[in-house]
């Protein structure tokens, strides 16, 4: 059996050279990640569910010489302020090799469509298309992101 790849983890999408999306990675597949030469793992899953997470990624992170930077959102109530905290971590490590993850990819390309939206200045059409490709927002999400956007037009 090969080893596991970065690749492999649940809902990986590479975005492009320096920013890849997915789901939660296992201890392998983190591992992996670290030699495929990323730097920064932006997690925006909850540590508190052993279905979705693992016992100390910050550690295991930091200790695979990664920067980790954890915004917990809750799948049922995402806030602005998460949404702010994420567009800080991108702005921040914009430059270096990143994996963004969360539970199943779900948040996470919700908030890079919000991201490139609003900071980058995408058309929603575009900047959406990795989201769709993912998943259908459910009421949640879907009210969510016209909210922002809503505050966002300018």
């Amino acid at each position: 059996m090969s080893a596991p790849a970065t690749t492999d983890i649940y809902n990986f999408r590479m975005v492009d050279a320096l920013l890849s999306t997915s789901g939660q990675p296992t201890e392998a597949q983190l591992r992996a990640v670290a030699a495929d030469g990323f730097e920064v793992v932006i997690n925006l899953a909850l540590h508190n569910d052993p279905r979705y997470s693992l016992p100390d990624e910050a550690g295991l992170a930091r200790g695979l010489g990664l920067t980790y930077v954890h915004i917990p959102v809750q799948f049922d109530h995402p806030t602005e302020a998460d949404l702010l905290a994420f567009f800080d971590a991108m702005e921040t490590h914009r430059e270096r090799k990143r994996l963004v993850h969360c539970a199943a990819n779900k948040r996470v390309t919700a908030f890079l469509g919000l991201y490139r939206v609003i900071q980058q200045s995408w058309k929603p059409e575009a900047a959406f298309v990795l989201m769709n490709d993912v998943w259908e927002p459910d009421a949640v999400w879907s009210s969510f992101i016209d909210r922002v956007l809503g505050k966002h037009r300018g």
